[in-house]
Parts: C-alpha cells; sequence; structure tokens
C-alpha cells in the first residue's frame, strides 16, 4: 500500500512538474472563479452575483496589471502576467464583490496596494508579505474607520462556503503537491480547525448555548476560508522561510490566529489574511533571505549530455549541503513555466564566493524557452539567486547514509560529499550511482577524491574504477538489486535524488531504510 502510495505521488509530481508553480496556481484559481460563476448563475451561491464576479475580476485584473508593468518597467524586471492574474483572483475569492462604484473603487486600491507591496515591502528583491493578504488587510482596516465609510469592499472570504469546498480542497492539493508543501498546510489546518472548535465552544458555554462538535467541524471545515487559505496562501513559496520545521512553526501561528481571531480596539480583528501577514513577519524574522547577484564565469560539459556553469557570487550567499537555489534568467517571451528554475548546488558552502550548478541538456529538438536562455547565456553575464532552500540534508551525528543518484542528480550529493571532506569530517557513507552508460558519471574524479565507497549501475563497464568503487555489472538497479548492492540498508538513512519513476521504482527497498529522504526532478 505504502509503494503505490509512493509510486502514485512520484507520477502526479512528474505530470505537475511540467508546469511552472505560476501557471498550475494561476489555472487552479481560474478553475475554481469559472466553478463559483456557474454556481452563482445557478443559484447555489447567493452572494456574489455572476455580474458581481465579472466586474470585480476585470477591476481587479486591469489595476494589478498595469501596476505591476508599470513598476516592472521601472526596475527593469520582465512583467509576469501570470502573477499579476494570480493576486488578481485572490483578492476576488478574499474581499467582498460589487457593482456600485464604492466597491470597485475598494477593489482597484486592494488591487494597488497588492501589487505596490511586492516592490515597496521587500527585502533584495522579495517581497516580504503576501500581497493579496496586505491589499485586503490595509481596504478592510481603513473601511473600519469611519473617514474611509466611502470604500464599499471588505475581507468577506466568501470562498469559505460548503459548495466550494470541494473544488478548493481538490485545486488546492494539486497546487501543494506541485509545491510539496502538503504537510505544512495540514499542520495549518489541524490547528485553525481544532482552535476553531474550541473558540466555538467557549463562545457556547459564555452564551449559555448548545455545543455539538460534529456541527463544530462542519463549520470549521466546510464554512471558513481555511482551505482556500492554506492551500492557495499559506503554501506561498516567496514567504516561506527556507527550512520545513522554520515553516510549519509558521503554519501552526497563522493556524492559531485564524482559528481565534483577536479583536483590536473594537474595530477589526486579527483573522484570517492578517494572521497570515503576522505568519509572513516571523518567516522574514527566520530567514532575511534575498536576491543575490551570480557572475557566470565558465560553462563546461561534465558528461556528454549534462553542463556545469560555474559562478562567482556577488554578495553573501547562506545554503546547506544539499539545498537547492532557484536561479531567475529573465528573457523574452518566457513559455508556461517562467523565468524561474530550481537547481542543485554542487558546490560546497566552503567553496564559497564560488557556486556551481549543473544540469542535464534534456530535449534539443523542443526547449524550453528558459533552457534557450540559459545556453545563450555567456561568461560576464549576470543572473540572480532569489532563495536557496530545501532539507535535502544530511542528519546530524553518526547515522550510517545512503545515497541514491541517478545522472545529474548525483549533485547534492557531490556538495555534501565535498563539504565533509573539506571539513576533515568520516562518516559511514554508500553512493550509488545509476547512469545510462559510463560516460554519464559526472563529477568522477571529485567523488572518488572523498573516499566514498560507490556502487556504479551502468550498462558498460567504466574505465580505470577507483579502488572503492564497484561495478554492478550491468545489472538493472531497481528495489531487488539495490538491497543485494547496499546489505544493511535497515540501517541507513537514505536520501535520493532522481526521476520521479526511479523512486517509485525503488520504494520497496527505500522504504525499509531507517529514515527516507526524497530530491525528486522532473527536468526543466
Amino acid at each position: 500500500m505504502i509503494t503505490s502510495l509512493a509510486a502514485a505521488r512520484q507520477r502526479v509530481l512528474a505530470v505537475l512538474g511540467s508546469l511552472s508553480m505560476y501557471r498550475l496556481v494561476l489555472f487552479a484559481l481560474a478553475a475554481l472563479a469559472v466553478i463559483a460563476f456557474v454556481l452563482s448563475l445557478l443559484g447555489v451561491i447567493v452572494s456574489p452575483a455572476p455580474l458581481e464576479l465579472v466586474a470585480s475580476f476585470v477591476v481587479l485584473a486591469v489595476v494589478i496589471s498595469v501596476v505591476d508593468a508599470a513598476a516592472q518597467r521601472l526596475l527593469r524586471l520582465p512583467w509576469r502576467i501570470e502573477s499579476s492574474l494570480v493576486t488578481a483572483l485572490i483578492l476576488l475569492f478574499v474581499l467582498r464583490p460589487g457593482l456600485d462604484l464604492s466597491s470597485l473603487l475598494g477593489l482597484a486600491l486592494a488591487g494597488a496596494l497588492a501589487s505596490l507591496s511586492k516592490y515597496l515591502i521587500a527585502w533584495r528583491g522579495r517581497h516580504i508579505l503576501n500581497p493579496a493578504a496586505f491589499g485586503a488587510a490595509v481596504v478592510s482596516i481603513l473601511g473600519a474607520f469611519g473617514a474611509f465609510e466611502w470604500l464599499g469592499t471588505s475581507s468577506s472570504w466568501w470562498i469559505g462556503t460548503p459548495s466550494m469546498a470541494i473544488p478548493v480542497a481538490v485545486l488546492g492539493l494539486a497546487v501543494l503537491w506541485r509545491t510539496e508543501k502538503v504537510r505544512v498546510v495540514l499542520v495549518f489546518l489541524v490547528v485553525a480547525v481544532a482552535v476553531s472548535i474550541v473558540r466555538q465552544l467557549v463562545q457556547a458555554q459564555e452564551f449559555d448555548m448548545s455545543f455539538d462538535l460534529l456541527t463544530a467541524l462542519q463549520f470549521a471545515v466546510l464554512q471558513s476560508p481555511f482551505l482556500f487559505l492554506g492551500a492557495f496562501m499559506v503554501s506561498e513559496p516567496l514567504t516561506l522561510p527556507p527550512r520545513r520545521r522554520q515553516q510549519l512553526a509558521v503554519a501552526a501561528l497563522v493556524g492559531l490566529l485564524a482559528g481565534w481571531p483577536i479583536s483590536v480596539a473594537g474595530l477589526f480583528t486579527l483573522g484570517q489574511e492578517r494572521a497570515l501577514l503576522i505568519g509572513n513577519l516571523l518567516a522574514f524574522a527566520f530567514a532575511l533571505r534575498g536576491s543575490v547577484r551570480l557572475v557566470l564565469e565558465r560553462r563546461e560539459f561534465v558528461t556528454p549530455t549534462a553542463q556545469e556553469l560555474t559562478f562567482r557570487a556577488k554578495g553573501k550567499v547562506k545554503f546547506l549541503p544539499g539545498q537547492y537555489l532557484e536561479l531567475d534568467v529573465p528573457h523574452h517571451r518566457p513559455d508556461a513555466r517562467g523565468t524561474r528554475r530550481e537547481f542543485s548546488i554542487v558546490s560546497a558552502p566552503a567553496d564559497l564566493p564560488t557556486l556551481r550548478i549543473a544540469y542535464k541538456n534534456g530535449d534539443q529538438k523542443h526547449p524550453s524557452s528558459y533552457k534557450r536562455a540559459l545556453a545563450e547565456a555567456a561568461p560576464g553575464t549576470t543572473l540572480a539567486v532569489t532563495g536557496t532552500w530545501g532539507d535535502f540534508i544530511l542528519p546530524r551525528g553518526e547515522t550510517p547514509v545512503l545515497m541514491v543518484a541517478a545522472g545529474i542528480g548525483v549533485t547534492p550529493f557531490v556538495s555534501q560529499l565535498r563539504q565533509l571532506h573539506a571539513m576533515g569530517q568520516q562518516r559511514d557513507v554508500v553512493l550509488v550511482y545509476v547512469a545510462s552508460d559510463a560516460r554519464e558519471l559526472a563529477f568522477r574524479d571529485e567523488l572518488a577524491a572523498t573516499g566514498v565507497r560507490t556502487v556504479v549501475f551502468t550498462k558498460d563497464e567504466p574505465a580505470d574504477l577507483p579502488a572503492h568503487w564497484t561495478w554492478a555489472n550491468g545489472a538493472r538497479l531497481d528495489a531487488e538489486t539495490l538491497e543485494r548492492a547496499v546489505g544493511d540498508i535497515a540501517s541507513r538513512h537514505a536520501f535520493i535524488s532522481g526521476p520521479p519513476r526511479l523512486i517509485a521504482d525503488l520504494a520497496p527497498a527505500l522504504q525499509k531504510a531507517r529514515n527516507l529522504t526524497t530530491d525528486a526532478f522532473a527536468g526543466y
């Protein structure tokens, strides 16, 4: 059962990985908007009305797109229409739509504030606060004061209705699988729902009312915006800290504040979007990360089909061995996957300010726009790292480790082993390295220098293998051959970096390991 679930998860990730994060979120939100429009037409959703939805979205989309385009032109950044439309759609579900002038003015103000916050409330090129949450919060707070009564909209979170619960849950799960934030949002939901139920119990006792646990649970799940808030806002990677335990802490805090809104001076509450903004500030405190410029020094082929890029960092880069970076390569007419991609870091922290990444050339007939732009980058080109993330890092202590790498998926292990070697640390590590043929074994010399025992799975026998390397005699790497090659797998913390299909094939063996950490990739 566990094996089939793991295999299914990796296949889903492979499909979702063909879309950029922005494009997938945009499609999901657009689908929700269409579903809401149809339900409104059918009278299932009484408010907002169909025309209110259309007019409100048009105002939000136009205002946000114009402000984004102007700001990005001023800052000489590529205009990303997906980002503008995502913000507009989120605000459509968060704010109260309307047709009257005051409502449309309030929506326009919220959209403009949301867009401006990306550039004005930012640190080294990355926004600190969720833009939609900021725009909605400011308009709602202003509307609570008499001088701003002309603002005809405020936070309503009308998306939190039973008729929209299933679509939000299904489409939200697709987004969470793509961003690998399922656990983070589950923590948020558990905390928010639990706190909401406790709040309902306290209120029932305070007003001497009856309390039914099932009814309270249904209200917290089906008639609150928790599902939408978690799937489409708490999960936003750009405002989350880099480490998973930090992300879980932020999710728990947002869940606590959203589940039990706190009244401020009797005018407004610290609930929903304001809870998220407080969580954003905690995330910012965890990691003051930002954009760092990289100057390309050279590129070279490390295998017939894989290239390595060597950069010099202009600024301070912080990362742990095994983490990945997000590299922004602006270019004209980017395709559906946008201008950013994630790459595992080959070099070790000890190598800084030199920083290296590697990638497989892949499809030469139909390359992505990103791949073409990266291939055209010449030495001297300046690009930007927009962040470093990931928990694909070695455990502390002396736990024996198994590393399983497929082709260029060896890159995080090169970083980890180089750092161990540079620090003079000894560790019981076995590397299982699979490639299509011997020529595709990248970074052989660097790996050999670390002295780590390595088992090679290739069709042909590699020449001049180091003494501590063994060839699997042409065997295919599967669960059975992996267990034969590493007989003590049950005592090891297994790490695997490779395509989802390989991870699914090895699942029967890997699930026997002491612990398992995966780093799936689906190309770029």
